[in-house]
């Protein structure tokens, strides 16, 4: 038996019909995975005589495999190095946890990731948050609490923020940070691999900026179609990484397969942008149709792969993802306290290989269902 305090909790989130479970669904049209580009089911590892983990990267974990994609990975993405975490996760955790010290301030976006709260929670820093995407907010922020002696500042934010979709003005927080020596920017780019720039290369890149930001964090487990992530930077910056991120240092590294996969999906994006274009077309006439089908004030505005359409109240926005699932449409909602209560939502993702058809037969039941309510 559980302790009682713990049974309590999960009574709360019964009564505020917020409880998470563990689900599987076959035979549907997928608008719900992170698969932007469908590459989970192209990915094909390479044939090798070692496929499993040994230990860690600083035992017996380290290989030439793993070398050569850091070396890869870093020329892909135009930077001195990259260091290959376990997960996306594990990445946030190590590096921000680590490099922000005691005496150090963390302004971040108040919509980051949960990996980076838990990062900033286990780091010895300060940490501030700023309004979403308001840069003159953390302008604010910067001149009245980025003064202290010996005080380095971490401003955090997202490439893609994965409940809206929506993206952060990065030319002018680049310009706001530039001329401080002691302002380092940290860029999350998980839901940007692959599906923002010519070649899915991200953000920064898609802008010229990569050289402006401190570190970017790339995930695998989206656009990618596999798992693990890197963690993009400075020589120094991996070197101090390899010594102090206890996410990278004390666990066991990615299986061999798991990196002929990540190699393979690079090779994907650098030798055929045809599936990126692919996308960001459908992205275009996504919204497009949404305004056709009169739910225009419904849907947030993104002009990512990731569309939210608001319908408050958990119990409201479950029943509307279940009528859209029995009608064959991979669809899940996002409930409170995941996001804001009133701000529950269904979480559309566009892929590749949706159609327009699909894409239009599913939001004119959509509408039908939002009319009846």
């Amino acid at each position: 038996m559980i302790p009682e305090k713990l049974l309590v909790k999960l009574a709360r989130r019964h009564a505020n019909k917020s409880m998470r479970e563990l689900r599987t669904t076959s035979g549907l049209i997928d608008f719900s995975s992170n698969d932007y580009l469908g590459f989970s089911n192209k990915l094909k590892p390479a044939s090798s005589n070692k496929h499993g983990a040994t230990g860690s990267r600083l035992l017996t974990g380290q290989t030439e495999i793993c070398q050569q994609l850091e070396q890869k990975i870093a020329a892909f993405h135009k930077t001195e190095s990259a260091l290959i975490f376990n997960s996306g996760y594990d990445a946030n955790l190590g590096l921000i946890s680590s490099v922000a010290q005691r005496g150090d301030l963390i302004l971040y976006d108040e919509y980051v990731h949960a990996s980076i709260r838990d990062a900033m929670k286990l780091s010895d820093a300060k940490s501030l948050k700023f309004r979403h995407n308001d840069l003159g907010h953390l302008s604010i922020l910067l001149d009245k609490f980025s003064k202290e002696e010996n005080q380095e500042v971490y401003i955090i934010t997202e490439s893609v923020f994965s409940m809206d979709g929506d993206m952060p003005n990065l030319v002018e927080l680049v310009n706001l940070a530039k001329n401080k020596d002691n302002v380092h920017i940290i860029l999350d780019e998980a839901h940007a691999l692959g599906t923002v720039g010519n070649n899915g290369e991200g953000l920064a890149q898609s802008q010229n900026l990569q050289d402006d930001i401190f570190a970017r964090i790339v995930t695998y487990g989206k656009s990618m179609g596999c798992h693990g992530a890197a963690v993009l930077g400075g020589f120094d910056l991996n070197q101090f990484l390899v010594n102090f991120a206890r996410s990278f240092v004390y666990t066991t590294a990615l299986p061999q397969h798991s990196l002929n996969c990540i190699s393979n999906a690079y090779d994907l994006l650098a030798q055929d942008s045809k599936e990126v274009e692919n996308l960001q077309l459908l992205v275009i006439k996504f919204n497009r149709l949404v305004v056709q089908s009169g739910l225009r004030l419904r849907f947030r505005e993104s002009v990512t792969p990731i569309q939210t359409c608001i319908i408050p109240d958990n119990d409201v926005v479950k029943k509307a993802a279940l009528q859209l699932q029995e009608k064959g449409y991979d669809i899940r909602p996002i409930l409170s306290p995941t996001v804001p209560a009133g701000e529950e939502r269904l979480r559309i993702c566009l892929h590749s290989f949706n159609t327009i058809e699909q894409c239009e037969k599913m939001l004119h039941t959509l509408a039908a269902i939002l009319k009846k309510r």
